[in-house]
């Protein structure tokens, strides 16, 4: 199978030797995001909720790039710099899956780049041709 990178300027350019995403046949695999704005390249506020806005922004950017959607993932995993921001950051995600939930792990960091406070990559399952090259 081929791998396939994905890029696009609907979301902030990678900050370092890393792709917004790879494709490999039906399976996408995105970077983790980070609440940066496309085009200032700066974080989208000091609150969780506007970096939590910001990231699925991002992430749905990057998934359209490569052909998919939100509904098309099937892992999230969401790295958080302070856990009792979860409840805001599961209210904001719980509004992009309202059935059919991909599977999800959150962790705890002790930082994350630019002093973001929230990071999330997915994995999507596109099975109908969508995937774009």
């Amino acid at each position: 199978m081929e791998k396939k990178t994905i890029g696009t300027s609907k979301a902030p350019a990678a900050i370092g030797a890393y792709s917004q995403a790879v494709v490999i046949g039906d399976m996408i695999f995105t970077a983790g995001q980070i609440g940066l704005e496309p085009d200032t390249g700066a974080l989208a506020g000091p609150g969780i909720s506007s970096q939590t806005k910001q990231v699925l922004q991002n992430l749905e950017a990057v998934l359209a790039e490569a052909g998919a959607s939100f509904a098309d993932v099937v892992k999230t995993t969401i790295y958080i710099k302070h856990l009792e921001d979860f409840p805001t950051v599961n209210e904001i995600y719980a509004q992009h899956f309202t059935s059919n939930f991909p599977a999800r792990s959150t962790v705890q960091v002790a930082g994350l780049p630019l002093g973001a406070l929230v990071e999330m990559d997915m994995v999507a399952h596109v099975t109908d041709g969508r995937v774009s090259f």
